[in-house]
């Protein structure tokens, strides 16, 4: 995981689409990131360990989705061969709570999640103000088209994060509802039965390079909480003991 200092840091834009504004300043404590997406493999063990749905019947993972990469055979989940390395996709956001749980973590809020992005000084991407191009992302290939984790270090933030741009979009702990963002006004509800779309972020394997922008939103991406989708994936994130 990578430490992202405390402190205040402009989020939203004001040039960008109608969501992403009004820019607004928030505080946010000191936390640890995950420096790469969840991959596969991973979340294989976690299904292997949990089984694909919780004791209500709600799903961790879409394993009858044809776009899942996942598959289980004799009993035990196991990645599609050539998969394991890549970033997971059809976890529910519920499959990616309890993952992160399950690691003594959880999902980065919305605000942390950009903060991570954007740096203190409010990049335009997770690298810097440089447009987009095949060397730091991937942006625009076809359905399902992922990449391995860490495939593009040129991409990454200078703070050593890897894949908040591109690859799959990322589910955060937080509902999507207008800004300004304030952890204390109910977005941070950590409950599956709480109706509402959640937040995802950074962009896809098959967004355009207008997607890869740290501060948008997922603006026209399916964010049904309760369903796995192909170019959603996540990472966690996890409390700075006394920060």
């Amino acid at each position: 995981m990578v430490g992202i200092p405390g402190g205040h840091f402009t989020m939203g834009s004001d040039h960008g689409l109608s969501d992403e504004g009004p820019a607004h300043t928030v505080e946010l404590p000191a936390f640890l990131i995950d420096r790469v997406p969840v991959t596969n493999a991973r979340f294989a063990e976690f299904l292997n360990a949990r089984g694909w749905r919780d004791a209500n019947g709600r799903r961790y993972y879409d394993i009858d989705d044809g776009d899942a990469r996942i598959h289980r055979h004799n009993g035990r989940f196991n990645a599609d061969t050539g998969f394991g390395d890549h970033a997971v996709n059809e976890s529910s956001w519920l499959g990616a709570l309890e993952y992160c749980r399950s690691k003594g973590k959880r999902l980065p809020t919305e605000a942390e999640w950009e903060r991570a992005a954007r740096g203190a000084l409010g990049r335009e991407f997770p690298w810097g103000d440089e447009t987009p191009s095949a060397r730091h992302a991937r942006f625009a290939f076809g359905w399902n088209e992922t990449a391995p984790v860490g495939t593009y270090p040129v991409g990454a933030t200078p703070e050593g994060i890897f894949d908040l741009a591109g690859n799959v979009h990322e589910w955060t702990s937080s509902l999507y509802r207008p800004y300004p963002c304030r952890p204390d006004d109910g977005r941070e509800v950590p409950d599956p039965d709480v109706p509402g779309e959640r937040v995802t972020r950074g962009g896809g394997h098959d967004s355009p390079a207008e997607e890869l922008r740290a501060a948008w939103r997922g603006d026209g991406v399916s964010r049904n909480p309760r369903a796995g989708h192909r170019n959603i994936g996540f990472r966690c994130a996890k409390n700075i003991p006394g920060a």
